[in-house]
């Protein structure tokens, strides 16, 4: 089995736990929004108790620091956070041109460290 079968199978079992990826299947259609969700998650699952994930989206001179990241559809992503002035600010963005910028952070005591929020909408029953 190849790096490439193995990455395959990871990214599918990690987008539907639900359903256990089967060797040889197809990625989904929407396996770059799916991916960049399982990014995120893998970064904040190697947070420590006292680390947070800062991520940030950058649109010209905006910046919106990202609270939650939710894909309402495979091809659409909907940021929502506070921007500097601490205004709640969304941005509304194709997934093929997301670029995020994350990183670690040191949250101090007593304070509790923050999580993004990672959405995607539940299929719908045929």
């Amino acid at each position: 089995m190849s790096l490439g079968d193995l990455t395959q199978l990871a990214v599918q079992a990690l987008s539907s736990p639900e359903k256990p990826a089967k060797q040889g299947e197809a990625a989904p259609a929407d396996s770059l929004g799916t991916a960049i969700l399982n990014q995120l998650q893998a970064m904040q699952r190697a947070l420590k108790e006292d680390e947070e994930l800062v991520v940030l989206f950058r649109h010209g001179p905006e910046t919106i620091v990202v609270r939650e990241v939710y894909l309402p559809t495979p091809q659409l992503a909907v940021l929502s956070g506070i921007d500097p002035n601490k205004s709640t600010a969304r941005a509304i963005a194709p997934v093929e041109s997301l670029q995020l910028l994350c990183k670690v952070a040191k949250v101090p005591a007593p304070a509790k460290p923050s999580r993004v929020a990672l959405v995607v909408p539940k299929p719908r029953p045929e």
